[in-house]
């Protein structure tokens, strides 16, 4: 998707505040990012977020209230110009947490000189379409995760 659609201006206006924190991760809180996304969803995007936080700033924006971890959002961690994985807590879903994530993911890119934005192997499609009209580009052989190790399911 384009990081200068006026659709990405409506979706930071959508986002809007929350009323929870959204900002980058710290490389202290490593341990705790990759921790929580290894239980609540799978080693692979552990592995993810270890690589977000190896990035100088690190690529990963984090979604905290009253010092609780609710979410986190990727980029640039499978490729260059790619977002995700992104997850939030099951008990917060609904609140908008994961908009918030994505919209400040995207605007994060934008300002760090991307054009574009991948979804690489992206659960809902029609979520990106709707909200930042993403495009799909067929990849009927899993693109670059073909033929990737994945751990098994909880």
């Amino acid at each position: 998707m384009s990081l200068y659609s006026t659709k990405l201006v409506e979706l930071k206006e959508k986002a809007g505040s929350i009323g929870i924190t959204i900002r980058p991760a710290l490389p202290p809180e490593l341990h705790v990012v990759a921790g929580w996304a290894r239980e609540h969803f799978s080693g692979n995007w552990a592995s993810e977020v270890t690589v977000a936080f190896s990035r100088q700033p690190v690529a990963c924006l984090i979604a905290v209230e009253n010092g609780k971890l609710l979410g986190f959002a990727c980029y640039d961690t499978t490729a260059r110009g790619f977002f995700g994985p992104t997850g939030v807590d099951p008990a917060a879903r609904g609140k908008g947490i994961g908009l918030a994530l994505f919209s400040a993911c995207l605007q994060t890119m934008k300002t760090l000189g991307h054009a574009y934005a991948f979804i690489g192997d992206a659960g809902p499609v029609d979520f990106y379409v709707k909200t930042a009209g993403a495009v799909e580009i067929p990849a009927p052989d899993k693109g670059i995760y073909e033929g990737m190790l994945r751990s098994q399911p909880k």
